[in-house]
């Protein structure tokens, strides 16, 4: 196995020898002239840049940077959304040997100057007047930004000698061009591929961000891997809707992007993916398992609502048909020559599904960064969305195994990635090597030698199981296990994952560390939590009189009771609060990338949580 994993890598680095992301860039542009690269929603309709257009334009903003006075290696910090500009900036600043590193929009003042001051950020780049805002509180604690840069709303600092307009900016770029005809090509033709691409700063469940370094190769490496997989194909359409500043929609629809002439359609509103799903009709979608999560649960709310009897029988005979075929797949047999034609006729209904959510064209959908309930796959698989499961970090730039295509196991994340080593520590950790592992934490020696090992392995902090195929499955965050005071380990996602199959829950966090029993916080959904309280003929007005509902507890209470028959006793959820309020990334609860911060739940719901122990 070792010789097979030396000579894919061998393989892999051979195919990228030289290369970086500038000069995929170059490629593209000249390989497919009048591929759409970059498309943006400009008065309601859909303007965009080919890939010699985008090119122009990233040359323009590094020859801006050049104007001044960008050295190799100095910083750019990006608040924005997934707009033009954003990429424009990032890219920009790679072609002129810059570094960029994208903020998350809902991170707060001080956080922010915290990692501009560690990164030592010279320019900074502002969507808007509110993410401006957030750089004058802090303009005092941020002494090395030498200029902001305003997208939009820059008129009333046209004489300001710290904010300049992205209009103005950009002119400078020209003239400088002009007198610099060359500054652009002997720019990022110096780029080499171990210089740092990006810094990608954790969203932080516990403890201040770190700065993750990833360089060209890192990015190229899981390019050529995908690449090799068949996972690309020039012309394929993405959505970009995801934060920028997380390594998933970074390093897919920025970096990778021009490397396979994608067309990347920006979504500046996570609000607004469904309608653009519905427009654009990606053939690649990325999400993570809260969006698909909320689209199952519309999905069967919106079945279960349907007042044509004789259509709702429809739908869910074929649903039936397709999860038949699903388990045969999962079991690796082969389909029965009935149930092939009757699947080849449920598909007339399944896929009027898959259009509904403008998934129709969809030739790959994945689902990575946090774990997801193999119910909802189930779901997706039958309805002709085969979901494969990703699994990886920051630290070795986003993949480290993925369900091939071929052979999709649901409840795994798929056989590591070609060319990359996966092996288990005597506790269980999942441990990773191979080029797409980062050289570490940005200014953080002891980190990462903690992280990293002397033998190049990444030790992921997940606890994982490998089957007989070598598919990866895994059981939890290493320290996320709860150990319960009579010494039992219980990995609360598995919890979790069971309890969000009821369309009343949005949100779970499992409680038990330390404590006697188990017990749960629910939150919930406010999309679908309304639609099921109403069918059952609760007049409650808003999801906070939901929260108190007899009629509602009642119904948690039954569903807790049959969830709880799938766990062993100790693991059983003995108490249960539901909270009257969502819990977002704005509120805290939640990462930007809609991850738990179990600590914050803890510190935020103390009171609640002691109720249920007291």
């Amino acid at each position: 196995m070792a010789r097979n994993v030396k000579a894919d890598r061998d393989e892999l680095l051979g195919a990228i020898a030289d290369r970086t992301i500038p000069s995929a860039l170059e490629e593209s542009a000249l390989a497919a002239p009048d591929a759409k690269a970059l498309n943006w929603r400009e008065n309601g309709e859909w303007k965009h840049f080919t890939y010699p257009q985008y090119r122009d334009a990233i040359k323009d903003v590094t020859n801006a940077y050049l104007a001044l006075g960008m050295k190799p290696g100095d910083f750019v910090t990006i608040l924005a959304r997934n707009v033009p500009e954003h990429y424009l900036a990032d890219l920009g600043a790679v072609h002129g040997r810059g570094v960029a590193v994208s903020l998350y929009s809902t991170l707060a003042p001080e956080q922010i100057a915290y990692i501009v001051n560690h990164c030592e950020a010279k320019f900074v780049v502002a969507e808007n007047l509110d993410f401006l805002e957030k750089f004058l509180k802090i303009k005092e604690e941020i002494p090395g930004v030498e200029r902001v840069i305003l997208v939009e709303g820059a008129e009333q600092f046209e004489n300001d000698d710290w904010v300049i307009g992205w209009d103005r900016f950009i002119e400078e770029g020209k003239e400088f061009g002009g007198a610099h005809p060359t500054a652009f090509e002997d720019s990022w033709k110096k780029v080499k591929q171990y210089d740092l691409l990006t810094l990608i700063y954790t969203s932080g469940t516990t403890g201040p961000p770190k700065g993750v370094m990833i360089d060209h190769l890192n990015v190229l490496f899981v390019g050529e891997t995908l690449n090799r997989m068949g996972n690309r194909q020039p012309g394929d359409r993405v959505i970009s809707y995801l934060p920028l500043a997380h390594i998933a929609e970074r390093g897919g629809s920025m970096y990778l992007a021009p490397i396979f002439q994608t067309e990347v359609y920006l979504c500046p509103e996570v609000t607004e993916m469904l309608p653009t799903l519905l427009e654009v009709k990606p053939t690649i979608f990325f999400g993570v398992p809260r969006v698909f999560e909320r689209i199952h649960s519309l999905m069967t709310a919106g079945i279960a609502a349907e007042t044509d009897e004789g259509r709702k029988q429809m739908v869910e005979w074929a649903i039936d048909i397709g999860k038949q075929v699903v388990a045969y797949e999962q079991k690796g047999e082969p389909v029965p020559d009935d149930l092939k034609q009757l699947y080849e006729n449920a598909d007339q209904v399944l896929s009027q599904i898959r259009a509904r959510i403008g998934l129709e064209e969809a030739r790959n959908v994945v689902s990575g960064a946090a774990p997801i309930s193999s119910d909802v796959l189930e779901f997706f698989h039958a309805i002709g969305l085969k979901i494969a499961e990703i699994y990886g970090q920051t630290e070795d730039t986003g993949p480290t195994s993925l369900n091939p295509e071929e052979r999709i196991k649901i409840g795994t994340v798929g056989p590591a990635l070609p060319g990359v080593e996966v092996k288990l520590a005597e506790d269980g950790e999942i441990l990773v090597r191979g080029p797409n592992v980062s050289k570490g934490y940005y200014k953080d020696p002891d980190l990462t030698a903690e992280t990293f090992d002397s033998e190049g392995w990444l030790h992921s902090g997940d606890i994982g199981e490998l089957d007989e195929d070598g598919y990866l499955k895994i059981v939890d965050r290493k320290k996320e296990i709860i150990i319960t005071a009579g010494g039992k380990n219980i990995a609360p996602s598995n919890l979790e994952n069971a309890l969000k199959q009821h369309p009343l829950v949005g949100q779970v966090a499992v409680i038990g560390d330390r404590r006697k029993y188990v017990s749960a916080l629910i939150v919930l959904d406010h999309e679908t939590g309304p639609m099921w309280a109403q069918s059952a003929g609760i007049q409650a007005g808003s999801v906070s009189e939901l929260a108190t509902d007899p009629g509602v507890n009642e119904e948690m209470q039954k569903w807790v009771d049959e969830v709880n028959k799938q766990f062993s006793q100790v693991e059983q959820i003995k108490k249960f609060t539901i909270l009257p309020t969502e819990w977002t990334a704005e509120s805290e609860e939640l990462t930007p990338t809609l991850k738990l911060k179990r600590r914050v739940i803890e510190q935020k719901y103390a009171e609640d949580i002691e109720r249920m122990y007291g």
